[in-house]
């Protein structure tokens, strides 16, 4: 994949199994957790903009690890999804669906995995044409069982759950004909973080990018 190529939302799913959500809250971890993530397999990097830091986070890696694809998470508004952008993130994620969120992103030419939980924002999202979703949070909104009964009505769209997979049940989210890919948290843990453990980072992001689906 070219470093400026456009890319779709079902590029972003299907590049591997797992899109890891990283919290950030230290610029001089970006770099070299981007570096360990990409060496172990998983490119897509989905920098939640839950501190301070994640902007600066996101432009590190933007400029020093061009094999990364940075993508925002918690884009929860248009003000967002802009400064998300010009940060060099090149795809979004939200936790929620909004018209004005969805619309901005496609002025924007930002590919995004808009949340959903239930069959009415599906629905929202499908209006606005959106067809690759983020169900979440996964496991408190119904996990497998509702992806399961989300198959039949809506049998056309993508989910990446997120909110409770593990290494453990992601396999079993994987299985799934409508799962495209799964997010995680513990592909990035916080003491792997604090400690500059790279080598277990990249140890992880293998074991992800190893998972069947």
């Amino acid at each position: 994949m070219a470093v400026n190529e456009t890319l779709s939302a079902l590029q972003v799913m299907q590049d591997a199994p797992v899109i890891p959500v990283i919290v950030l809250h230290d610029v001089a971890h970006a770099v070299p957790m981007a570096r360990a993530l990409v060496a172990g397999g998983i490119r897509m990097l989905e920098v939640t903009l839950r501190t301070p830091q994640a902007l600066a986070c996101m432009e590190a890696i933007a400029r020093e690890v061009p094999e990364a694809v940075v993508g925002a998470g918690t884009v929860r508004s248009a003000a967002d999804a802009q400064a998300a952008q010009m940060a060099g993130a090149r795809f979004a994620v939200s936790p929620g669906y909004t018209h004005a969120v969805g619309r901005a992103c496609q002025e924007l030419g930002l590919p995004l995995l808009p949340g959903v939980a239930t069959g009415s924002e599906i629905m929202a999202a499908q209006e606005d044409g959106y067809t690759e979703l983020k169900f979440f949070p996964a496991l408190q909104a119904g996990g497998i069982p509702m992806l399961k009964a989300w198959g039949g009505p809506f049998g056309d769209v993508k989910f990446c759950p997120t909110g409770g997979v593990t290494p453990q049940n992601a396999a079993d989210f994987l299985a799934l004909p409508n799962v495209a890919c799964v997010g995680g948290s513990w592909l990035v843990p916080a003491d792997a973080l604090a400690q500059g453990d790279w080598a277990r980072i990249e140890a992880l992001a293998r074991e992800a990018s190893a998972f069947k689906r």
